[in-house]
């Protein structure tokens, strides 16, 4: 599958959600990357739905999602499409990490940062009242697509990082690499399921073409930050993720690379990563220039102090990268 057909295909393909468990075998071929053909050409700004993907007001209220710790709100764009919102300090950071993982060829649901705006019939809501205002006025929000024809299913059906069929392959590796180099400690997996898991499968009927089955991180916005413990760790928080950054790459033992990065799964990320892996996806990753760089990160409300500080660690991390 070329780039330019992986753009647009939450408009072409009719797409299931499915969390892949002991009680349901994904249907299709199971992929967890594809080519992004040529990465220094690619739109970090318009993101991977493209130029005509972004979220088109005005907003029609749909429901609110339950949970406090994350407040949620659906909601309808004019073009009719439905769209998942979220609130609080991933509102950056999911949008540009989503960026980096699809330039790196890895499947992402589509979203985006909305600085602000207004959504039409809103009633009294629980959760995410200090978000949302009376009269539909909302604060800067995640806006994820949740393409026509979803069925989604619980948390039981995603899958391990230590348990895929991926495991040992470069692709799989190449998926740590980004975790890591995005500082994304929230890598929750099936094993984490009573605390909701960030790990997915995308069920993809493709049109004359083999059905696919693609194995995806789902959650990205624990990322930009500290990596850590739970008193260390932040998210979009460009000093501390300049301070690690050093730290990124420690070294090399028996052709395995030692990281100094550190999540909820620190034991499956941070082992098993060779040498050859790193040259792999470093082949991809070191292809994107500051300039594309500085694209995604404005798209997705960097000020312009973040945007010279992230483009600065992020191009020191490829460095390292190149260097091992």
């Amino acid at each position: 599958m070329t780039a330019s057909v992986y753009l647009f295909w939450a408009m072409t393909s009719r797409v299931m959600i499915r969390r892949a468990g002991p009680r349901h075998e994904p249907e299709g071929r199971a992929v967890i990357w594809h080519d992004p053909g040529e990465v220094e050409r690619l739109d970090l700004r318009a993101g991977p739905a493209g130029p005509d993907g972004a979220p088109a007001p005005p907003f029609k209220f749909l429901e609110e999602g339950p949970g406090s710790t994350s407040p949620k709100v659906e909601v309808e764009d004019a073009r009719g499409r439905k769209w998942q919102l979220k609130f609080g300090g991933e509102v950056r950071s999911e949008p540009f990490a989503t960026r980096l993982a699809w330039a790196a060829g890895y499947f992402v649901e589509p979203s985006y940062f909305v600085p602000g705006g207004t959504i039409e019939r809103v009633p009294e809501l629980e959760y995410a009242a200090d978000f949302v205002h009376p009269d539909g006025s909302f604060e800067p929000a995640r806006f994820e697509l949740k393409p026509k024809d979803v069925d989604k299913v619980d948390d039981e059906h995603s899958w391990a990082w230590d348990s895929n069929p991926f495991v040992g392959t470069r692709e799989l590796a190449g998926l740590k690499v980004v975790m890591m180099l995005t500082s994304n400690w929230d890598d929750k997996d099936v094993r984490d399921v009573s605390r909701g898991s960030n790990t997915a499968i995308l069920e993809v009927d493709i049109e004359d073409a083999e059905d696919e089955a693609r194995y995806i991180v789902s959650d990205w916005g624990g990322s930009m930050g500290r990596w850590g413990a739970v008193v260390s760790r932040s998210k979009w928080d460009c000093a501390g993720y300049e301070e690690q950054t050093p730290n990124f790459v420690a070294g090399v033992t028996d052709g395995l690379v030692v990281w100094g990065y550190s999540g909820q799964r620190t034991e499956d990320l941070a082992s098993g990563v060779s040498v050859e892996d790193v040259r792999w996806i470093g082949g991809y990753l070191g292809r994107l220039t500051d300039a594309q760089l500085r694209d995604g990160l404005l798209a997705c409300g960097a000020t312009g102090e973040e945007v010279e500080c992230f483009v600065r660690s992020i191009r020191a991390r490829l460095d390292q990268l190149a260097r091992v």
